[in-house]
């Protein structure tokens, strides 16, 4: 018996990945976070499996159902929005696991802030504007922030920045980014991304509390940085006529020639 841990993406059911198709197929218990994860993707579970939404239980809750799955000899596909590596709570039921001695598996998914880039169409790293994407949040009910990982000190690198679960700070967001950022830096809100409801707002800075006057909820994410705007930046060298690399050696002397794959 295992319990698989599967990021099933930011919403679109086809934004699963075949390994996490697989592992709901074969599993007769499926446990999943009913908030943000689109019934479709339930429809790769078997007929006949046990389907427990995850959203009203408290964890010692979750863990009794796949001790009962355990002790029952049946797989559980344990499945959670996005990709688990993040704002997932998935440390916690691994760290209890461990002690149970119960074996788990993690399964990758795509990421809320990835499907948002697509959305916005968008590469949030652009050759000598920014380099770095951070990902963060505002403190809230369920989680403090560790005091150095404050907005003004990210801030202060003029990276990117993809601030999740902060649409009700917006206007402290706004507050804390404006004095390094500038009034003018583009800013993107992208709500619910990748689902069939999605939304964009896109605005200065300094305005886009405004333009979203509270429309937006709980699953909208905050970008913020140059790159939303760029259009005159420098192309990458790693195309570039005259670049040496492993797989277009310039010439004889490159330390590339005779390098095989």
């Amino acid at each position: 018996m295992t319990v698989h841990f599967i990021g099933a993406g930011p919403g679109a059911p086809d934004l699963l990945t075949l390994r996490g198709r697989d592992l709901i197929a074969a599993s007769p218990v499926c446990l999943y976070a009913g908030s943000l994860i689109p019934a479709a993707v339930l429809d790769h579970c078997p007929a006949d499996a046990r389907i427990i939404n995850t959203a009203p239980m408290e964890l010692d809750e979750i863990m009794a159902e796949i001790a009962a799955a355990h002790a029952a000899g049946q797989d559980v596909a344990r499945l959670h929005s996005g990709d688990l590596s993040v704002w997932s709570a998935m440390g916690e039921q691994l760290r209890r696991l461990r002690a149970m001695g119960i074996p788990f598996t993690v399964t990758p998914g795509v990421p809320a802030f990835a499907a948002a880039a697509a959305a916005l169409e968008a590469e949030l790293t652009l050759p000598e504007l920014a380099q770095s994407l951070v990902l963060t949040r505002t403190p809230g009910r369920a989680s403090t922030m560790p005091p150095t990982e404050s907005l003004t000190n990210f801030a202060v690198t003029g990276a990117t920045l993809a601030i999740h679960l902060s649409i009700h700070n917006l206007d402290q967001v706004v507050a804390d980014l404006v004095p390094a950022y500038g009034a003018d830096c583009p800013v993107a809100v992208v709500w619910r991304a990748s689902w069939p409801d999605q939304r964009i707002v896109r605005a200065p800075l300094v305005t886009i509390a405004q333009a979203v006057a509270g429309s937006m909820e709980r699953t909208a994410l905050i970008i913020v940085g140059r790159v939303l705007a760029a259009e005159d930046f420098a192309e990458s060298s790693l195309y570039a006529h005259g670049y040496d690399r492993r797989f277009r050696p310039q010439d004889a002397l490159s330390r590339f020639s005779g390098v095989s794959e």
